[in-house]
């Protein structure tokens, strides 16, 4: 698989929103490949780890947020499930579920169903340690500030605001993964 053609096709002109989306990606999959080498234990797949921290968000073309200059028709909490469904027409099944499963610190249904989320009625919570380590890291950087990581505070208090469940899953990342 060459994530980097998958993006391609769905981002063909060379301009801000893929800019946006490449360095945002390439920032989440180079933290997610360096817990890997800092966790030899996890015996995490490094390949897969790096394709589809690529290719987390894809979809995300297709949702409104002015701020990073996507223009699309749906709210942007769907980004993930709309990837997932890019690449399971891709054929890439696995790394789809990393779309779907990487929002927040994942969405249980009953997070969907109490907040009424536009997004299909399952469980969206990440379960293989590839998806969890992708999770994590992307919770670090922003698609507003490609400049920085943020602390490990700061992307605390961003994934609290949705609730304690993903706040608590983030917890445990952090013991797991720093």
């Amino acid at each position: 698989m060459n994530a980097l053609s998958i993006i391609d096709k769905y981002y063909p002109e060379d301009n801000s929103l893929k800019k946006i989306l490449l360095t945002h990606s390439r920032s989440v999959a180079d933290k997610a490949l360096a817990i890997a080498a800092k966790h030899p234990e996890l015996n995490l797949d490094t390949v897969f780890l790096e394709e589809a921290a690529m290719l987390h968000d894809i979809g995300i073309f297709q949702c409104d947020a002015d701020g990073i200059c996507c223009h699309g028709t749906h709210p942007y909490i769907s980004h993930g499930y709309l990837g997932a469904l890019l690449l399971r027409h891709e054929g890439y099944p696995l790394h789809a579920l990393v779309c779907e499963r990487h929002t927040g610190a994942g969405i249980s249904l009953k997070q969907i169903i109490d907040q009424q989320l536009p997004i299909p009625h399952r469980d969206m919570l990440p379960l293989s340690m590839e998806e969890k380590v992708i999770c994590f890291a992307d919770k670090f950087f922003s698609k507003t500030r490609l400049d920085r990581e943020k602390t490990v505070e700061e992307a605390f208090r961003s994934v609290s605001k949705f609730g304690e469940e993903g706040a608590i899953r983030f917890q445990k990342w952090c013991e797991c993964f720093l």
